[in-house]
């Protein structure tokens, strides 16, 4: 478990964050919705992006035998859950293609994934070996 991520995928992770969020952004910015719709889903992904990442973190740090408070570990799954479900019923209710709606649904995916990944590997990049005296 404390085996340092290979450099190929770091850079898989970053290229996956980037093009989820680049593919989400293009596609609101061409999208032909007000501008408070594209508000909507804009937020939506940064809450999702945040929430992932908490929830990553707080699952790992159980894991590591860090503290972590039950009230946050169970925010961070709350919130994660629920960005997923705001996105799912924003989308339901748009008056949207279905390709249009696969089209934010799976950046979305993507993009959460992503998210999890470069902080796995950036916190896995920055444990220092143990020094044994």
């Amino acid at each position: 478990m404390n085996q340092k991520p290979s450099n190929a995928f770091i850079g898989a992770s970053w290229v996956a964050l980037c093009a989820g969020v680049l593919a989400f952004n293009i596609g609101l910015w061409n999208a032909d919705m007000l501008l408070n719709e594209k508000g909507y889903y804009f937020t939506v992904l940064m809450y999702g992006l945040f929430s992932a990442i908490s929830l990553q973190k707080s699952v790992r740090d159980q894991l590591e035998g860090i503290p972590v408070t039950n009230i946050y570990y169970g925010l961070s799954w709350f919130s994660t859950i629920l960005a997923v479900v705001l996105l799912v019923v924003g989308l339901w209710n748009a008056t949207l293609t279905l390709s249009e709606k696969g089209f934010y649904g799976m950046s979305f995916v993507l993009s959460l994934f992503a998210a999890i990944a470069v902080q796995k590997n950036t916190r896995d990049s920055r444990q220092q070996p143990e020094v044994k005296e």
